[in-house]
């Protein structure tokens, strides 16, 4: 056994350089000596390392798509369209219900004129409409009996269809004097008094369409120069008195020249207006766009992932399915986005990295993962 010929040539050894002789045959060494003979008596092997326990760890997938930039602008709300409305005839105010901040419901009566005048032209051209209309007929029978001209019935006609055209003119003027809303409007604005004379074309009131809301920004002339839809991913709008509601935008239009001074150009997008939430024309929100910075696929990982050593560089640890342990890879950052950090190297689409618990790890470590695989 080896153990024992190891502590036999040792105990040969200290007879041969006259340890024993001395005086230390009495003392502590021949003690040690004779014990270290004696467990060299039995071969001992040590116990294997118990193999490590599995460790919890989050994991990633790494998926390849193209990465998102985001773009913050200031916007500010206007109302889908904005009408001044006014008479076409001039008259004297009789109503005038509505208020400033009112809602009105389409067809709501915003303001009308004295309408006897109207009444009595109206009235006026049926008169002269039937009288034409009887002289018409008049002549008409006594051209049959030869009594009267072709041209005289031609003359009556034209008199006829004349009074028609007035009577129209009259009706239509009848109902200029009464302005009704012409859609679900929010009245901003009222410019004059009831009971006072206004005259044609004068502006009464102030009406915006909020069925829908239009926000405004200036977006910078590179952005306008390089932008195309397929790279708009998202575009919403959140506002400073409402920080957890966001609000999905559409475009709309945009101004086809820069802003003089800024060299910025105005586009808009359509915002549905909420039910809960009275926003108004005015105010302010924060517009957030959403692009792909390029077409080519990149591979996004979360921040917490991304491990640095010594020389500078940068690693992660990947978990290898088939035997549950991680390994150490190097890896290429780039660039750092909202929801994440762009990996130009290093990884392929599908792997799993670790997201949570990563500095504790060493090569070769059993883990077991936590969750579902992509959580960031």
């Amino acid at each position: 056994m080896t153990g024992r010929v190891g502590g036999v040539a040792l105990w040969r050894g200290l007879l041969r350089g006259g340890l024993l002789r001395g005086g230390l045959l009495r003392g502590g060494l021949l003690r040690g000596g004779l014990l270290l003979l004696l467990l060299g008596g039995c071969e001992r092997e040590l116990p294997a390392i118990a193999e490590q326990a599995s460790r919890p760890a989050k994991l990633f997938r790494v998926t390849a798509e193209p990465a998102v930039v985001q773009h913050e602008f200031v916007g500010r709300v206007e109302a889908a369209q904005t009408v001044d409305v006014s008479f076409e005839v001039g008259g004297e105010l009789v109503e005038l219900p509505v208020r400033q901040g009112q809602a009105l419901r389409p067809g709501a009566l915003v303001a009308a004129l004295d309408p006897l005048d109207f009444d009595l032209a109206v009235q006026e051209a049926e008169v002269q409409l039937r009288l034409a209309r009887q002289d018409l007929e008049r002549k008409e029978t006594l051209l049959r009996d030869r009594s009267v001209s072709q041209s005289a019935v031609d003359d009556a006609r034209a008199q006829f269809e004349l009074t028609q055209i007035r009577l129209s003119q009259a009706r239509k003027r009848q109902a200029d004097a009464r302005i009704s809303a012409p859609f679900a409007a929010y009245v901003t604005r009222r410019f004059v008094d009831n009971h006072t004379r206004v005259r044609s074309g004068e502006v009464i009131a102030r009406l915006l369409d909020l069925t829908e809301l239009k926000i405004v920004v200036s977006v910078p002339e590179e952005l306008m120069a390089t932008v195309s839809e397929d790279r708009v991913v998202a575009v919403s709008a959140r506002f400073g008195f409402l920080p957890d509601e966001v609000f999905p935008l559409t475009y709309r239009d945009n101004a086809g020249e820069a802003n003089d001074v800024a060299q910025t150009y105005d586009v808009s997008f359509t915002m549905a207006r909420p039910q809960r939430w009275n926003i108004l024309p005015g105010m302010t929100a924060s517009v957030r766009l959403e692009l792909t910075e390029s077409v080519n696929p990149a591979v996004t990982i979360p921040v917490n992932a991304l491990l640095g050593d010594a020389a500078g560089g940068f690693f992660v640890w990947v978990y290898e399915p088939q035997t549950s342990k991680v390994i150490r890879r190097a890896v290429q950052a780039g660039a750092l986005l909202a929801q994440g950090i762009v990996i130009d190297s290093g990884l392929a689409d599908g792997e799993l990295v670790v997201t949570a618990g990563a500095s504790q790890l060493q090569p070769g470590m059993r883990i077991h993962a936590l969750g579902d695989a992509g959580a960031r």
